[in-house]
């Protein structure tokens, strides 16, 4: 999050009302100062962004340095084409309304856009440039338009002005794309410039586009960031002490959300199985008694409460008791 001021400069001379790029040069620009206002401003909110119109008489602040949207709609309101485009000076007008920002923090910026000859020689835009360089100005210039003609110009301007590669030329032909997408996918808000937030979007969603969806993804990021930590803390000897306790009230088996799906269905059917087979033993028990008690009370001349009889039935059953818990420990030691 870069803190910055940045001055857009609009060529808004007779040479923008050309068709060749969607839906015009002006309306073209119009849509990229646009963009990049809300690039800036979003990319840090102490963030601020002017603009100046460099054609007619002698260019004009349309807007100061600000990260109002409403203050930015108002100033362009009403901008027009003009006469002709004045690209040095506008930059050197650029470079004073940077001078006087009132957040001395804040690294200066010039994105300059020319979509018509420029009148200025190279030797004059060379020395502008070194001045820029000088006094600590980055300057992204976008050429269009009449880009052939300016190449040359563009390149020797820029290059005296870069400094650790913090400014860039961006030529951009005709086509069918817009201005500002080809924007977006250049240096200017790219990897290497100065908007970090605007290029090289976060899982490959841009946030000015769908800023929900871009919060979700990063939100669920740090989550399965901050989970992989404590994975590895655990590990490596630090876990937390409710796991610890957990573990340390078990009986050695393992906890069963610690299990694989297929591992926990085993045990659910294990434990159901036993429990079946509990239920089932303690039933077929009951019912043999149900069963000799009837039969004995079918038989004619016998007394099923005798003493005799019952002492006999005890001694059988307390047998049979026996016999079913050593074959139980039988099928264990097996």
């Amino acid at each position: 999050m870069v803190l910055e001021a940045t001055v857009l400069i609009i060529d808004n001379s007779e040479w923008s009302r050309n068709g060749d790029y969607t839906p015009s040069r002006f309306q073209a620009q119009i849509d990229s100062v646009h963009y990049l206002f809300s690039i800036k401003t979003n990319d840090n909110p102490e963030n601020t962004v002017g603009v100046i119109a460099n054609a007619g008489e002698t260019p004009e602040v349309l807007v100061s340095l600000t990260a109002d949207l409403g203050v930015l709609l108002k100033g362009m309101h009403g901008l027009g084409v003009r006469s002709e485009s004045h690209f040095d000076t506008g930059i050197q007008i650029a470079q004073l309304v940077l001078k006087h920002r009132a957040n001395k923090y804040q690294k200066q910026r010039i994105i300059a856009f020319t979509a018509s000859p420029i009148g200025a020689d190279e030797k004059a835009l060379v020395k502008l440039g070194k001045k820029l360089k000088k006094n600590g100005v980055s300057i992204d210039v976008v050429n269009f338009g009449e880009h052939a003609a300016n190449e040359a110009k563009l390149t020797a301007f820029v290059e005296a002005a870069n400094n650790n590669e913090s400014s860039h030329l961006v030529t951009i032909p005709p086509g069918p794309h817009v201005l500002s997408e080809q924007i977006r996918a250049s240096p200017i808000v790219g990897a290497g410039g100065s908007g970090g937030a605007g290029g090289g979007f976060d899982f490959g969603v841009d946030a000015d586009m769908d800023p929900e969806l871009a919060l979700a993804l990063r939100m669920s990021l740090q989550e399965e960031e901050e989970r992989q930590r404590r994975g590895a803390a655990a590990q490596s000897g630090g876990e937390p002490s409710g796991a610890a306790q957990q573990r340390a009230g078990d009986d050695g088996d393992a906890v069963m959300e610690d299990l694989d799906e297929d591992e926990q269905i085993r045990r659910a059917i294990q434990m159901s199985l036993m429990e079946s087979q509990q239920e089932g033993a303690s039933g077929d028990a009951m019912a043999n008694d149900d069963l000799v008690a009837s039969l004995i009370g079918s038989l004619p001349g016998v007394d099923p409460n005798d003493p005799a009889l019952q002492s006999a039935l005890g001694s059988d059953a307390a047998k049979n008791n026996t016999d079913n818990s050593k074959d139980k420990d039988k099928s264990d030691s097996k």
